[in-house]
């Protein structure tokens, strides 16, 4: 498969490996409870605002959220050469260095903005990818700047048997002259590039998620084809247009019973299965990509195009990412589809500027509060839901945990711990009784962890694993036939009989980057 070359990608190939494990720090002054749960602590397993940088923030988010992300919609910045360059992966290398300089300005000059682009978004996009579900998918708003870059980025990293579509949004048209304008370059749409993390990533197309029927095209055609060009159920293609297939097709998915005129219309619809993906309907034009009422920089993404997104995946307890969160319109669109079906969808939004607080979480406040002043009865009255606000802590390294600069909480640790040693992300952590007490459970494992986050404890030998404590736990392994993986600080038994005991023992805080 061909692949994309850039200035920058044998430094920044693998960075999403080093990049550090930060923990997460809810910040309760700036999450916003359910309204009927004035005084609920702030918790990471609800909706979550995270205010930093979006590199660190997914990988602070893999211990909690690897594997289980349903959907991601990003928009990132679109480098047409005008904008200010924010974003900087700040790679400790020499030869990084020298080309990515620190918040180095990008216009249309600059004749690297591209490869800058390419490096900002390689390493995101592949903990983005980690995040996702296996039957999960992705959409990323895009224009004709990246579009193609992106394209070939993707295929390398999502696999191009992955691609799904690109799918066509109207540009905002703010006047006539603007309108003609766009119209004579030809660049009337931007785009919505969607990839699947696997051949399980199916979605159902909108048109058909209430009658499970999609239009049967006409498409333009400057030179009509004959073979589209015939009558069907008593109808001929509007004037300078032809079907999407020809005749012989058509007459195929009608023996088929896969094509049928619309009860109510008659015209020729195409009865879809939530599986053929790819005749997932390429063209939203009905819609536009940004909604101008806004008072946000070019106006804000549009929530029903989100929403559009969002309803396909046809699940209603879908966890939804957005790591380029802007104004927050991502999250305005998960509350609102709940709200209309009673969905506990989850939202997870990330946004590194300093308007993270001021713009995109006091948005999704007044959503779940309610806008006095708005046209639709459910907003005016708020949609409810909750979040909580985040920033981003320490890292979770060997070296910060000797000197007890970092000591995370059992439970932040622990989910740590399993997906360094899985690369899984547990849904729940059970809160471990005494030293006995198994915290997580897979299909051949029972892990457990000796830890409390005070070095007293750690330097003393309560926190070692002793013989008893390894007999208890073999037992309880066996009697579930399974192992067990035993993290702790040292133990008092050679790792050969460990293993004749069904045991891997993992010493802290080197189990922490993976090592025993």
């Amino acid at each position: 498969m061909p692949t994309l070359d850039f200035k920058g990608k044998q430094i920044i190939y693998a960075h999403h490996l080093t990049v550090p494990a930060r923990t997460l720090e809810p910040d309760a002054t700036k999450s916003c409870p359910p309204r009927r749960g004035k005084g609920r602590k702030p918790s990471l397993d609800d909706n979550l605002i995270i205010h930093g940088d979006n590199l660190h923030a997914l990988k602070a988010l893999l211990p909690r959220y690897a594997g289980r992300v349903n959907c991601i919609y990003i928009d990132p910045p679109y480098n047409t050469g005008n904008e200010g360059w924010a974003y900087n992966d700040n790679v400790n290398g020499p030869l990084m260095q020298e080309w990515l300089k620190n918040k180095s300005p990008v216009d249309g000059e600059d004749l690297e903005r591209h490869d800058k682009w390419l490096c900002m978004m390689w390493p995101r996009l592949h903990l983005l990818r980690d995040l996702l579900a296996e039957d999960g998918v992705m959409f990323v708003s895009i224009d004709d700047n990246e579009q193609h870059r992106l394209r070939m980025m993707m295929d390398e990293i999502f696999g191009e048997e992955n691609f799904r579509n690109i799918i066509a949004v109207s540009r905002v048209k703010k006047n006539i002259r603007e309108r003609e304008h766009i119209r004579a370059l030809n660049l009337g749409y931007n785009f919505v590039t969607f990839y699947a993390k696997s051949a399980d990533g199916v979605v159902i197309p909108p048109t058909i998620i209430q009658t499970k029927e999609a239009r049967w095209h006409a498409f333009d055609a400057p030179g009509i084809r004959p073979t589209m060009d015939y009558e069907l159920f008593g109808m001929k293609p509007p004037e300078g247009r032809h079907w999407m297939y020809s005749k012989d097709r058509a007459d195929h998915l009608i023996a088929h019973d896969r094509l049928r005129p619309n009860p109510r219309t008659r015209k020729p619809q195409y009865l879809l299965d939530a599986s053929d993906s790819t005749m997932l309907d390429s063209n939203w034009t009905d819609l536009q990509e940004y909604d101008t009422k806004f008072d946000f920089p070019n106006g804000e993404k549009n929530v029903d195009l989100i929403q559009r997104i969002i309803g396909m995946l046809d699940n209603k307890n879908a966890i939804i990412l957005d790591s380029f969160a802007g104004s927050g319109t991502t999250a305005h669109a998960v509350l609102a589809l709940n709200k209309q079906d009673g969905g506990t969808r989850k939202f997870i939004l990330v946004e590194c500027e300093d308007y993270a607080d001021g713009v995109t979480a006091e948005r999704v406040r007044r959503v779940i509060n309610g806008v006095p002043k708005a046209k639709d009865d459910n907003l005016k009255n708020g949609l409810g839901g909750s979040f909580t606000y985040c920033t981003l802590g320490n890292e979770i390294s060997p070296e910060k945990m000797f000197t007890g600069e970092t000591l995370p909480d059992y439970e932040t640790l622990a989910r740590h711990l399993v997906y360094t040693a899985t690369g899984q992300a547990p849904e729940t952590i059970r809160k471990a009784r005494g030293k006995d007490g198994c915290f997580h459970e897979t299909a051949d494992r029972l892990f457990y962890l000796i830890y409390e986050p005070n070095l007293y404890f750690l330097r003393s030998t309560d926190s070692a694993l002793t013989g008893d404590h390894a007999e208890r736990i073999a037992k309880q392994a066996k009697s579930k036939r399974k192992t067990a993986v035993v993290f702790a600080t040292h133990k008092f038994m050679s790792q050969k009989e460990l293993t004749g005991m069904g045991i891997t023992f993992c010493q802290l805080p080197y189990g922490v980057d993976g090592t025993s």
